[in-house]
């Protein structure tokens, strides 16, 4: 008959683990079994997988199935943008680059009503 074997786990009061919150995620990321009691409920303290559908569907509400398209049309609104001169380039610099942000007045879009009023007074001239 084998003996049964026992895991040792740490559990903790929720002040306990605020206080040295840093040393019991490094012991949950090395394997060690960490428990934080929430009322009767022990929660285990552990590493977790993250995967990029997983980010882009908490993120975007994007399912792994719809996410080819979505970075399409994503990619698609941003060239957009570019060809409308909605983006700047900012030199590597921190302190230029704030200052060109600074002064950078994004261009309007012509609404219809601003199109005709150009159209009227280059006609009128």
């Amino acid at each position: 008959m084998v003996a049964p074997s026992f895991e040792i786990v740490t559990t903790l009061t929720i002040t306990d683990a605020k206080k040295n919150l840093g040393k019991w995620l490094t012991a949950a990321v090395k394997g060690e079994d960490i428990g934080i009691l929430a009322e009767a409920t022990v929660v285990a303290l552990r590493p977790v997988e993250v995967e990029a559908t997983d980010y882009v569907w908490r993120e975007y509400g994007v399912a792994p199935a719809e996410l080819d398209a979505f970075i399409a049309a994503d990619n698609a609104r941003i060239e957009k943008m570019r060809r409308e001169g909605k983006f700047i380039i900012l030199p590597n610099n921190l302190e230029e680059a704030l200052e060109k942000i600074a002064g950078h007045r994004p261009r309007r879009a012509k609404t219809p009503a601003r199109a005709a009023k150009r159209t009227v007074a280059s006609t009128s001239c």
